[in-house]
């Protein structure tokens, strides 16, 4: 019984050390990846719906985690455990210390100890620290700012406008020239930039800026909630992940989608993965979305064959602007007012998708992506202009978060450059002088966008986003997006009550 206990031991200290440097090569390889997106980003992405995933991610990982875990944990295990019969001696005057093979009861304590100092830093690095202080520190910041969109007088004009609202995967204003406000040398999205200029874009300069990325929306579904309903994603430290999974996605949630349903409007949302991913179809049928249209109903409706895969997230974005041409006149063609919200995914990380329209104009893969993608949406447009509907529609065209391509990042982006979300306005309903030298984040397009249809909001403030459109301060104007943004990850009553439906 004895040994039995001693074997079971020195498995328990070997799987310890195994899982701590597994741990920290995958917080490595996320950071190398992902960049700083908040330990609140990879607790979602580890407990949500990953159908769909990219398979070069997943290969990536594997390579880039596997191999070394086993090649440090072998060394570790061997060193600490190996009975050598030749022991390596130093004598130090009178005194004689073995160095090589240790004492049984060394080997263990420093195995647990070694092993605790690398989850520590692990820990440390993805900020799990951070986000444990912010779930048992409460703030007030939601119970005063806070504004909760159902108890708001929100009037659509008598001829309803339609909404075609458009993410653009990753999409920043990085890509501009430093000219014209970006980071690299040369635009490599003339076509959005256009888009931006030519229009209404709300901005962080006097030219054509965006706005900030919020912690809590640095990842699609994240960001996808905080500019269609006002708040981010605060998720706590026990159930937060079951968001959409045998339950519905935070029924109490009341967002544009839920607006626009109890106004008459069809809506539907289109992506080119698999919408299941991070629990976007639960997001989007639990808020008042008629269809959806992703990777499986392009297969059914022959935008795809049916044994299509490429390795890629899903359909590329060529084939998903076919699909939004091909449905969309059916849309309209319901005598309804309706919205229609896209995903594009070409864009995403690692190096994005290079497609058949895809030019080998720059150095970078990811650029000749994102130049690519800017053609498309300036195709798109000009399509849509042509279109019995486009008069009476307004568009939005956004960057869902910044980019994860941490890599790209750190090659092309020189330090202190603040990465800001890309926005334009296309066929508002109204115009603005309030557009230029804004302090602005992503829950502000919730407001602004039914502004944008002609509405007129009460307060013009839902969630804890200001209508961009009028001269009211918004939250990060208010307080520094410094202290909002720090605040709104903090543990709230009225936000685990309300949102996540837990009491404490």
């Amino acid at each position: 019984m004895k040994k039995a206990l001693k074997v079971f031991g020195n498995i328990l200290i070997c799987i310890l050390i195994v899982f701590s440097f597994l741990a920290f090569n995958s917080a490595g390889w996320y950071l190398q990846k992902y960049g700083d997106v908040g330990f609140d980003a990879i607790l979602f992405t580890l407990f949500s719906n990953t159908a769909g995933v990219e398979q070069g991610l997943i290969r990536s990982y594997l390579a880039c985690t596997i191999p070394i875990t086993i090649l440090f944990s072998s060394i570790i295990i061997f060193l600490l455990f190996y009975n050598a019969k030749n022991k390596l001696v130093l004598y130090i005057r009178k005194f004689k210390i073995c160095i090589f093979p240790f004492k049984r009861i060394f080997s263990k304590l420093f195995a647990v100890i070694l092993s605790l100092i690398i989850l520590l830093v692990t820990a440390n690095n993805i900020k799990v620290f951070e986000f444990i202080d912010g779930k048992t520190n409460p703030s007030l910041f939601y119970e005063e700012n806070y504004v909760d969109p159902e108890n708001v007088k929100i009037t659509f004009p008598e001829n309803k406008r339609n909404l075609i609202y458009i993410f653009i995967e990753s999409m920043e204003t990085t890509y501009f020239s430093v000219e014209e406000g970006g980071a690299i040398k040369t635009n490599v999205v003339p076509e959005l930039y256009s888009l931006a200029n030519e229009n209404i874009n709300f901005s962080n300069n006097n030219g054509v800026g965006g706005a900030y990325v919020l912690p809590g929306a640095t990842w699609t579904i994240a960001a996808t909630v905080a500019q269609t309903a006002g708040i981010t994603l605060n998720l706590p430290v026990k159930d937060g992940n079951s968001l959409g999974k045998n339950r519905e996605f935070m029924p109490n949630l009341y967002g544009i989608t839920d607006i626009l349903h109890n106004n008459g409007y069809y809506q539907s949302f289109m992506c080119g993965s698999d919408a299941d991913f991070g629990s976007r179809r639960q997001y989007y049928l639990d808020h008042g979305v008629d269809k959806i249209f992703d990777y499986y109903t392009a297969m059914d409706d022959g935008i795809i064959a049916k044994d299509f895969h490429d390795g890629w997230w899903g359909i590329s974005d060529y084939d998903l602007y076919d699909y939004a041409k091909q449905e969309l006149p059916k849309i309209a063609s319901k005598n309804k007012p309706f919205a229609f919200f896209m995903l594009t995914v070409d864009t995403h990380h690692l190096e994005g998708n290079v497609c058949p329209k895809c030019d080998n104009k720059y150095a970078e893969q990811y650029e000749n992506v994102f130049s690519c993608a800017s053609k498309q949406m300036g195709d798109f447009i000009n399509w849509a202009k042509s279109q019995d509907f486009y008069v009476n529609t307004t568009f939005v065209i956004v960057g869902d978060h910044n980019s994860m391509n941490m890599e790209y990042v750190s090659r092309n982006v020189y330090d202190g450059y603040d990465r800001m979300l890309y926005n334009a306005y296309i066929n508002s309903a109204i115009s603005t002088e309030f557009s230029k030298n804004r302090e602005f984040s992503q829950v502000d397009f919730f407001p602004t966008t039914l502004a944008a249809l002609g509405c007129e909001i009460d307060g013009d403030a839902l969630g804890l986003g200001v209508n961009l459109f009028s001269g009211k301060k918004t939250l990060a104007e208010e307080y520094g997006i410094q202290y909002f943004s720090v605040e709104i990850m903090k543990k709230s009553k009225l936000y685990n009550n309300k949102f996540l439906d837990m009491r404490y």
